[in-house]
């Protein structure tokens, strides 16, 4: 059995290999835009609102207010790069009902990366509002002595984000895969509904602590 998707190789060619992470990946990353130049293309703000666009306010107005209650002002301005967090965690999660399929976010190296675009986003966000050395200041907040805590708050802060996700998910598909060799039977539907409502739930999480991070330091300032 392999632990994570990484260790399934499709091809290799020296050190640089294609796996089942890279392929899930970009199929995910594809399968997203796609979907999504299909059913915006045909919005207009001049057209009669059909029952697809009423779907998607109602999503854009959800994300809205879950930002909005998370603590930061003017949410539409995050929801491009938290909603597609969240988006593509979800997707990666639940497709796990297919056969065979294997979540990317099973990897550590997949994990690392999204929390890794949460760090970045934190000071991007902070630095654009308040400027890079007000931003710069909060590390030495509240004395010059917490600097080197703050910074090290900044990476065990991404850390703590990719090894969460990854674990969680990494774990229920050894759980799931157990319970289907001992009941393969009985198990199926079920885990399949548990492997859906743990998906949700680990994007939602995921993208409500990247949200509370980038509020967190700006109310530093």
């Amino acid at each position: 059995m392999n632990i994570t998707p990484d260790q399934i190789i499709y091809w290799s060619y020296g050190s640089f290999r294609i796996n089942n992470t890279l392929v899930t990946t970009w199929a995910i990353m594809m399968l997203l835009t796609g979907i999504s130049w299909l059913i915006t293309r045909n919005i207009h703000p001049d057209k009669p609102v059909s029952g697809r666009q009423g779907v998607l306010e109602m999503i854009f107005i959800t994300l809205n207010e879950q930002i909005s209650e998370a603590g930061l002002q003017n949410p539409a301005r995050y929801l491009p790069f938290l909603g597609t967090l969240f988006l593509f965690i979800v997707c990666a999660n639940v497709a796990t009902v297919f056969p065979g399929y294997r979540a990317p976010t099973g990897s550590l190296s997949t994990t690392a990366a999204l929390a890794f675009c949460v760090f970045l986003a934190v000071p991007f966000y902070n630095i654009y509002d308040m400027g890079f050395k007000a931003y710069l200041k909060t590390y030495f907040s509240p004395n010059p002595l917490m600097a080197p805590f703050n910074i090290i708050g900044e990476f065990t802060r991404t850390l703590s984000l990719s090894f969460r996700l990854f674990g969680n998910i990494m774990s229920g598909e050894i759980i799931i895969s157990i319970l289907l060799s001992l009941a393969p039977f009985f198990f199926p539907v079920i885990m399949s509904l548990f492997g859906l409502l743990t998906g949700v739930i680990q994007a939602y999480i995921f993208t409500i602590l990247a949200t509370v991070y980038i509020a967190a330091a700006s109310k530093n300032n």
